[in-house]
């Protein structure tokens, strides 16, 4: 599977957070890193979209769409703060 940046779900974040998320600042709950989301790697071609930790590869984000839904999760940031424009 060819690795992408955060970049490559910007658009996806965008339909589910309602706003610009590449530039959020994330922070690894497996090992504390802190990062934009555009650092995070990231794969399309999943059963959905997942996005790892740059540092230690544990699982972000998966978000998978069903039907009209899309379904986050979030269990492996322990935080998330949206850049202030």
């Amino acid at each position: 599977m060819t690795a992408l940046d955060g970049n490559a779900i910007g658009g996806l974040m965008n339909e589910v957070f309602g706003g610009e998320m590449t530039s959020a600042m994330g922070t690894c709950v497996y090992c504390g890193n802190s990062a934009s989301m555009a650092e995070a790697v990231v794969y399309l071609r999943a059963p959905g979209y997942i996005a790892r930790c740059r540092v230690c590869n544990g699982v972000l984000m998966v978000v998978v769409r069903r039907q009209e839904t899309k379904c986050v999760d979030l269990r492996g940031l322990a935080f998330l703060q949206a850049a202030e424009s």
